[in-house]
């Protein structure tokens, strides 16, 4: 059995509790969760810590497949400048290049406390290592094409893989992005889906302006890619109002970026569903298009963290993204923060044994140093240590 404390210890669905002792039994189990103010503590048998303690994190958004590109993508160049490079520079690594980034990508997200990933795949690249469960995964097979006539076949190769996986209850097939499916495709993958479905979101200012009056940016890029993007019909409405009426309602979905997401998309997919998320990458949005989401629009919403991957990213830290947070709306407080990186995601993922620091759960346990512990804000030199 061992106790910890700190200044602070952030549950991850409740109010912060000064100064109070997690309890946890060999297996990591926690025990109990004492508030020294409601009950006595021997504090002799206490392992006590400068900063605050919080659950594991919860990524739920990362390509580890993408991560043998780590630095080999231009930042800033925007979505469609980003999809270009990737598809020019994705195939020119080994299998062994690529298993290797994937070994490495996986242990940096260890050791900056993540404990679960709602990963994106294409292909079956991270299955062998998702298989050793260091981490808990739940995998996401994205598939894309504007070709209505290939729709069938996508969906096949999709379920081919879905079949390979060591673990049938964590993955299922999802759309890829609004602008990169036909509308058989997008139907299809829906029909086909687990309980939850994710979809990047209105990450560029382009993708509303392509729903809106079929012109901009990504509009270009994609005539460039296909020749079916000439049978595009624009909605006149923005990218979320558009096509989230195809998804369906007994299901949940996590809409990533929102980077240019406004308050009538927002009150538009409330009203839509009940079982919407919201994941903010920060330092991806950062990376590509130097731009961040008004996250003043979210603060009632269920919103959760994720990383992207290495190819839009410098690191695979959740900290390193509630900072980038914290630095830009020093408002938002950190027990907010704190729940979209550890029990938000948890929930939406189904990791019923993470997220929060409550009697039975396994969450993992987090030390976060160098807090701002009188105003509770991260600084520029917060960062985690793994306890448990």
């Amino acid at each position: 059995m061992k106790k910890f404390s700190a200044n602070y210890v952030f549950p991850g669905n409740s109010a912060p509790i000064k100064k109070g002792v997690i309890v946890l039994d060999d297996e990591g189990i926690v025990k109990s969760l004492v508030d020294p103010t409601i009950d006595n503590v021997n504090w002799a048998e206490v392992e006590i810590h400068e900063g605050i303690i919080c659950p594991g994190f919860v990524n739920t958004h990362c390509h580890l497949e993408l991560s043998h590109l780590k630095g080999k993508v231009a930042e800033k160049t925007q979505l469609h400048g980003f999809v270009k490079d990737i598809i020019s520079v994705r195939e020119n690594f080994t299998t062994e290049e690529r298993q290797i980034a994937i070994q490495l990508a996986e242990q940096e997200m260890i050791q900056n406390g993540i404990v679960a990933v709602g990963d994106i795949c294409n292909g079956n690249t991270s299955f062998l290592q998702k298989a050793k469960k260091n981490l808990q995964y739940y995998t996401f097979l994205e598939v894309f094409g504007l070709n209505p006539d290939d729709a069938i076949g996508i969906i096949a190769r999709a379920k081919k893989l879905e079949n390979e996986y060591h673990n049938g209850n964590r993955i299922s097939i999802t759309p890829h992005a609004p602008y990169s499916m036909s509308t058989n495709l997008m139907s299809l993958a829906n029909q086909n889906s687990q309980s939850i479905l994710t979809i990047h979101n209105q990450e560029t200012e382009s993708e509303n302006e392509l729903f809106l009056r079929k012109s901009g940016l990504l509009y270009n890029q994609l005539r460039s890619i296909s020749e079916h993007i000439k049978d595009w019909k624009p909605t006149g409405k923005n990218s979320v109002q558009s096509y989230l009426p195809q998804f369906p309602l007994d299901k949940k979905i996590l809409l990533v970026h929102n980077t240019f997401t406004d308050q009538v998309d927002v009150d538009f997919a409330k009203n839509h569903s009940s079982s919407i998320y919201w994941c903010f990458c920060p330092n991806a949005n950062e990376y590509i298009e130097e731009k961040q989401p008004d996250y003043s629009l979210f603060l009632t919403e269920k919103c959760t963290i994720g990383t992207d991957s290495l190819a839009s990213n410098w690191s695979l830290s959740i900290l390193d993204e509630l900072k980038t947070i914290s630095k830009k709306n020093p408002s938002i407080n950190l027990e907010k923060l704190i729940k979209w990186a550890t029990f938000n995601g948890a929930e939406f993922l189904e990791f019923k044994g993470l997220g929060s620091i409550e009697k039975g759960k396994k969450p993992g346990l987090n030390l976060i140093k160098n807090v701002d512990l009188e105003h509770l804000l991260l600084t520029k030199n917060s960062e985690t240590i793994v306890l448990a």
